[in-house]
């Protein structure tokens, strides 16, 4: 059975792709800190549902359910180091980071903390303690003011807008880097607005259904004029199930150093977009809200934000080719199975 190490265990997408992995086989240790960015309470909520005892979390210790649990801060190495010394990881997914763009014009200092330090400490026990394949969550905001779509993996992300995709560009880098130095064989996923049941909070798709049940306004960025290449959550971790067991390899073929790309190399590295890679506007996925939720909500419309993009559209044929999966998930079914979720967790 291989091991897999998750980090962000408590998250969004590592709650899904735990619970997957755990029925795909896997032998699954999952860790988060269970910070307070957004309530403790959604986090300990995902635990419990994958056979987490909630009410025995401490600080590094170890709890069995579905998967085997253990609260931890990837900013304290040794505390990695230790955890990656004793349990012979085959594979690791990263998707513990400090989220959220708009936060990074708050609180830059964190994105530093988590994002890269947090993930230096991954890539030096992957170093130490050899894994098969390192994935890691980037973003589709390493995109920054590129307005080229689809947005293709072999253009370059040289200009981001806000510290949040400023650090997954690092981490790009980083992973880059002990690929060729370490032979650290590393797969970075550059994620595009995922949405599902489980959601954060500060998503808009919670902000929209929130503000819609409860009758009250909710804002809608740049006056509506905006579209997303919203991919559900299901979608996101069976792109990430099939990579798992297909690290890249070294010296590939197409990797031209007198013209080269950032998704291929000659070291173990590579770069995959993960989107639906049909983006839609903005005001039709609150309409869908608005029809799952049979109600209209009162919107009020604001300008553009600092650090926002108006578009996003992923091209993921090179993810399509390598794993025969294309995210396909329609809109209406992904809000719907978030609105009926949020209405079982909220008791609506």
């Amino acid at each position: 059975m291989n091991h897999i190490l998750i980090t962000g265990a408590a998250g969004f997408i590592g709650h899904h792709l735990a619970k997957l992995l755990v029925k795909n086989g896997y032998k699954v240790t999952g860790i988060d800190n269970i910070n307070d960015y957004y309530d403790q309470n959604l986090k300990l909520a995902r635990l419990h549902d994958m056979g987490i005892d909630i009410d025995q979390i401490a600080d590094g210790k170890v709890l069995e359910g579905d998967i085997t649990f253990i609260k931890l801060d990837l900013r304290h190495a040794t505390d990695i180091m230790n955890l990656f010394k004793t349990s012979n990881f085959d594979y690791v997914v990263n998707l513990a980071a400090q989220a959220g763009v708009r936060y990074s014009l708050e609180n830059p200092q964190s994105y530093i903390d988590n994002n890269i330090t947090g993930f230096l400490n991954i890539l030096e026990a992957c170093r130490n303690y050899p894994v098969k394949h390192l994935l890691f969550a980037s973003s589709s905001s390493v995109y920054g003011l590129s307005e080229e779509v689809p947005f293709s993996t072999d253009a370059h992300t040289d200009h981001p807008l806000a510290m949040y995709a400023a650090s997954k560009k690092a981490n790009e880098m980083m992973a880059h880097s002990y690929a060729h130095l370490f032979n650290v064989p590393s797969t970075g996923l550059r994620f595009f607005t995922v949405y599902g049941p489980w959601g954060r909070p500060d998503m808009a798709l919670h902000i929209f259904t929130k503000a819609i049940i409860e009758d009250k306004e909710f804002e809608v960025f740049n006056h509506g004029n905006m579209s997303r290449d919203f991919t559900y959550v299901a979608d996101i971790v069976e792109s990430i199930k099939r990579l798992i067991p297909k690290p890249p390899q070294k010296n590939n073929p197409d990797f031209n150093p007198k013209n080269p790309t950032p998704s291929k190399s000659t070291a173990a590295y590579q770069i995959f977009n993960v989107g639906n890679n049909a983006p839609v506007a903005l005001m039709d996925y609150v309409h869908a809200v608005e029809d799952a939720l049979g109600k209209k909500g009162k919107i009020v419309y604001k300008p553009m934000q600092p650090g926002d993009v108006s578009a996003t559209y992923a091209n993921v044929q090179s993810l399509f080719d390598y794993i025969d999966f294309k995210p396909s998930t329609h809109i209406k079914e992904g809000i719907k199975a978030f609105v009926d979720k949020y209405k079982e967790l909220h008791k609506v």
